[in-house]
C-alpha cells in the first residue's frame, strides 16, 4: 500500500509539472508548445516554396578572371620582402606616425574583394530584382562619378543620399577603358580601343507604368572612356522624386560593346522635356542587345524631394507639381454594444458619428462663447478650483477638460 500511495504522489507531480508547461503568466498555451510547433516562418516557407531551378540567378556579366596562385604568391613574397627591408616603414611604425593611403586602399579594395561586396549593396537595394529580373552581374569597372554645384563637389558610390539640387547639372564620369575581360585565364589585358554605353536610370519614379522606369540619361558608343566624343542619345535630366515618393534610386550602368551600335530608336532631342519620351525598360533594353553589350560598371544614389522641384516642374518639365500622400485607410470601428462598459459616453458615441459633424459643433460652442467685439472669455485663473456640481460625471470630465484645454478642443 506505501508503495502504491508514493507513485500515485509521483504520477501527481508529474502531471501537474507537465500542466505547468502549458501555463504562461495565468494563460494557458493553444496548440503545441514551443519548440514543437512549427514558426511562421517555417510555415510560410512551406506555402512559398520556389523551384531552385527556376529562382536561380544568371550572371549576365564578365566572368571573374583568377590570376594562377604561383603568380600570387610570388607578388607576396615580393611585397613582404620589402616591406621588411625598409628600415623606415619600421620606425613609423614603433613611433605610431605611420600614414596609410585612402587611395591605395581602395585600389587594393577594388582589385580584390569590392566588386563582390558592391553587388551584395546593389542586391540589398533590389537594384538587380528591379532592373535586370533574375539577372545580375559583379561590376568589374569601377565608375568614378562627381557632382558639381558651384564649389560643392558631390561624389556617387553606392546607395548615398543626394538631393535634386545637388544633382541639377550633369555629373564628371571617369572610369579605367583600357580592359578587355575577354580574356578566359589570368588578369585582363590591356587594349588600345574600346566603346562603351553609359546609361542613367530610375525604376522607382514613372508616373503611368510601375514597371517602366525614366531615363535620366543615355550616352552611347563612347571611345576609350571619352563620353565627350560618344553619342548623345538620351540628353541629361536631374532627379525629379515628387513630393511625398520618398527616396527614388537612379542607377549608373556602364556597358562594355563590342561593336557600333546604332541607338537611334530612344533618341530624344535636347529641347524635349517630354517624360513619356524618357520611358524605358533595362531588360527589354538587354535582351535586345544581349549579344553586343555586357555590363560591366555599377554606381547609383539616392534622391528625395526639396523645395527647388517646385519651381522645375513649372518652368521646365511645364507640368503642375504633383504632390503625393499616402490613403490611410479608414480605423477599424467594432459593432456598438448595448451597454459600454468602463468607456467614457460621450466619446464612445462620437466615435460613430461624422467627425465633420462633431468638429461643427465644438466650432459652435467655440464662437457661442466668443464676443464678435471683444474677443473670448477671460479663462479661468485656477481652473482646476472650481467644482461642476449637478451634472452627470461625463459632461462633468468634459467641462474639466475644456477649462485645462485638454483633447480636441485645441484642434479646433
Amino acid at each position: 500500500m506505501l508503495v502504491q500511495s508514493l507513485c500515485g504522489v509521483n504520477n501527481t507531480r508529474l502531471n501537474y509539472n507537465a500542466f505547468r508547461l502549458f501555463i504562461r503568466h495565468g494563460h494557458r498555451l493553444r496548440g503545441k508548445a514551443p519548440g514543437v510547433a512549427r514558426t511562421l516562418e517555417q510555415r510560410l516557407a512551406e506555402e512559398r516554396a520556389v523551384d531552385p531551378e527556376l529562382a536561380r540567378k544568371v550572371n549576365i556579366g564578365f566572368p571573374h578572371l583568377k590570376p594562377a596562385r604561383s603568380a600570387v604568391l610570388k607578388e607576396r613574397l615580393t611585397h613582404l620582402k620589402a616591406q621588411r627591408a625598409n628600415t623606415e616603414l619600421e620606425k613609423a611604425s614603433r613611433t605610431q606616425t605611420l600614414t596609410i593611403d585612402p587611395n591605395q586602399v581602395k585600389s587594393d579594395w577594388l582589385k580584390t574583394s569590392g566588386p563582390f561586396h558592391v553587388r551584395r549593396v546593389a542586391e540589398h537595394y533590389g537594384i538587380f530584382e528591379h532592373l535586370f529580373g533574375a539577372a545580375y552581374f559583379v561590376p568589374r569597372v569601377n565608375l568614378d562619378i562627381t557632382f558639381f554645384n558651384g564649389d560643392t563637389a558631390s561624389p556617387v558610390y553606392y546607395g548615398n543620399v543626394l538631393k535634386p539640387s545637388e544633382a541639377s547639372q550633369q555629373p564628371e564620369v571617369a572610369f579605367d577603358s583600357s580592359f578587355d575581360f575577354r580574356a578566359t585565364s589570368g588578369s585582363p589585358v590591356k587594349t588600345s580601343s574600346s566603346l562603351w554605353t553609359l546609361v542613367l536610370t530610375n525604376p522607382d519614379g514613372h508616373f503611368t507604368d510601375s514597371s517602366a522606369e525614366y531615363c535620366h540619361w543615355f550616352v552611347a558608343n563612347i571611345p576609350n572612356g571619352d563620353l565627350q566624343k560618344g553619342d548623345k542619345v538620351i540628353p541629361y535630366l536631374q532627379p525629379i522624386p515628387p513630393k511625398g515618393t520618398g527616396f527614388h534610386r537612379h542607377v549608373f550602368i556602364l556597358y562594355k560593346q563590342e561593336k557600333r551600335l546604332d541607338m537611334s530608336e530612344f533618341k530624344v532631342e535636347e529641347q524635349n522635356m517630354d517624360l513619356a519620351a524618357r520611358t524605358f525598360k533595362t531588360c527589354d533594353f538587354y535582351r535586345k542587345y544581349q549579344d553586343d553589350i555586357t555590363p560591366a560598371g555599377l554606381a547609383f544614389f539616392q534622391s528625395d524631394w526639396d523645395k527647388s522641384l517646385i519651381e522645375f516642374y513649372q518652368n521646365v518639365l511645364k507640368m503642375k507639381h504633383p504632390v503625393f500622400e499616402y490613403d490611410f485607410p479608414k480605423p477599424f470601428l467594432r459593432d456598438q454594444e448595448w451597454f459600454p462598459l468602463r468607456k467614457p459616453f460621450n466619446l464612445y458615441m462620437d466615435k460613430y458619428r461624422d467627425p465633420k459633424q462633431v468638429a461643427k459643433e465644438y466650432l459652435a460652442r467655440k464662437l457661442a462663447r466668443t464676443h464678435p467685439f471683444e474677443g473670448p472669455e477671460t479663462p479661468l485663473r485656477f481652473p482646476g478650483a472650481h467644482p461642476v456640481r449637478n451634472v452627470p460625471s461625463w459632461l462633468r470630465t468634459e467641462i474639466k477638460r475644456d477649462r485645462l484645454g485638454w483633447g480636441r478642443i485645441n484642434d479646433v
